[in-house]
């Protein structure tokens, strides 16, 4: 989850929430134009044209962002699928069950290695138009912090949010792109929304997941 959230940032939700009718971006059911550039939605192409310098040279923020080996250097076997999360080199794989499918993500990682847990989870929970709570430790750090944030253009989760068996840790879509490929979450793992969106369709309740 971001760790850059502030009041003013909630008072520009509420107004884009308000703009798009709000009522509608809170059911569950919220469907998120992933060709609406004015959602965030950017691929990441449009990121690095996006931070392009003037003098045309490009700003990467997966300056880390590495390759891995094979899933069985990680897992005993691919049921349900299975993610890996490297936090040092800020990258997701994912592998299908038979295997025929393979893909690598640049992500967020936590700020801090107080903020980062490693170790074993899985998915246990899906949502597209996620809402979002502040935690407690986070609501001591920041009091000004809303308490709730529903579904839209703004929410630290993004377009789609997958739930882990870890209490507040998700692997989750983020609006604010810069983001990616740096330390810049309170403990979840984020991914550009166009990417998370993919993600969400390969994998499904019980995918295995494995932080390092």
């Amino acid at each position: 989850m971001t760790n850059r959230f502030t009041r003013r940032t909630f008072t520009a939700t509420a107004t884009s929430a308000a703009a798009l009718g709000g009522s509608a971006l809170a059911q569950d059911g919220w469907n998120p134009d992933l060709n609406n550039p004015e959602l965030g939605f950017e691929t990441p192409q449009d990121q690095n044209a996006r931070l392009a310098d003037e003098d045309g040279r490009v700003r990467r923020n997966a300056s880390s962002f590495r390759g891995r080996g094979s899933w069985q250097d990680y897992f005993s076997n691919t049921k349900n699928g299975v993610i890996l999360v490297d936090t040092k080199s800020r990258a997701l794989h994912y592998w299908s069950e038979d295997e025929s499918i393979y893909k690598l993500y640049p992500v967020a990682v936590p700020t801090s290695d107080e903020l980062t847990r490693l170790g074993r989870t899985k998915i246990v929970q899906k949502r597209v138009g996620p809402d979002w709570r502040p935690t407690p430790s986070m609501l001591k750090r920041n009091p000004d912090w809303p308490k709730y944030i529903g579904p839209g253009p703004g929410n630290p989760l993004g377009s789609h949010a997958l739930y882990l068996s870890w209490t507040y840790y998700r692997i989750h879509g983020t609006h604010d792109n810069r983001k990616i490929g740096r330390r810049s979450s309170n403990g979840c793992i984020g991914l550009y929304n166009a990417q998370i969106a993919e993600l969400f369709d390969l994998t499904q309740v019980g995918t295995q997941v494995l932080f390092i």
